[in-house]
C-alpha cells in the first residue's frame, strides 16, 4: 500500500531482520511501521533497538489487539502513534504522513 503511494518502502518478515535491513538501507529511514504482537521480537522491542541506532527515529504501531496490556503498557503510554487493525490504504498513508509530519521525537 505505501509504495503505491509513492513511498520506498523496506520489508522484513521479523524483528531481526528488520534490525539488519535498517542497519544495511543505503538511503535513510524516515520511519518504521512494526506490528506490536510479532514472533520473536515485539514491535516495540524492535523499536528500541532501532532508536539506539537512529535516536528520534518515528515509529508507527499497528496492532489488531489495541487493548491489551502490551499495547497500553509499550505504546499508548509512552505517547507512541498507533493504526488499530483492521485498517484503509486511505487511512495507513493518512497516518504515516501524520507521524512524518509531527515532530521529532526526543
Amino acid at each position: 500500500m505505501l509504495a503505491s503511494n509513492g513511498y520506498k518502502v523496506l520489508t522484513a518478515g521479523n524483528g531481526e531482520v528488520a534490525i539488519r535491513a535498517f542497519k544495511r538501507s543505503k538511503q535513510p529511514v524516515d520511519l518504521v511501521l512494526l506490528d506490536v504482537v510479532s514472533p520473536g521480537m515485539s514491535g516495540p522491542m524492535v523499536a528500541e533497538r532501532l532508536a539506539t541506532l537512529k535516536p528520534g527515529l518515528r515509529v508507527l504501531f499497528m496492532s489488531g489487539y489495541d487493548n491489551t496490556s502490551v499495547v497500553q503498557r509499550y505504546v499508548v503510554e509512552k505517547g507512541c502513534a498507533l493504526l488499530p487493525k483492521p485498517f484503509s490504504e486511505q487511512q495507513l498513508t493518512k497516518k504515516v504522513r501524520e507521524v512524518l509530519n509531527a515532530a521529532p521525537v526526543s
